[in-house]
């Protein structure tokens, strides 16, 4: 219960101090700033970078699933030969 309590009293800081949750001067100032299309820039870029990573890994399953598929196919063409070696 004194975690709840502890909880309670921080939002009701936050709410009535409402300059503690202000944006900062980057993300709150001019959109033509080039800090801030340099910030826009540097997001779009990292959000490329995990697209890209995440293609990868498509790829890579994609890949070992043809594999799998040929292999699987191969193996059904195969004729075993009874009887062993004599």
């Amino acid at each position: 219960m004194r975690r709840t309590g502890r909880m309670v009293a921080i939002g009701i800081v936050v709410l009535m101090l409402p300059q503690l949750v202000y944006a900062c001067p980057v993300c709150f100032g001019d959109p033509n700033d080039p800090m801030n299309q340099g910030a826009s820039k540097g997001i779009f870029f990292l959000l490329v970078i995990v697209g890209l990573v995440q293609l990868g890994f498509i790829a890579l399953f994609w890949s070992f699933w043809r594999r799998g598929k040929a292999l699987s196919e191969r193996g059904k063409s195969w004729r075993v030969i009874r009887g062993g070696v004599q």
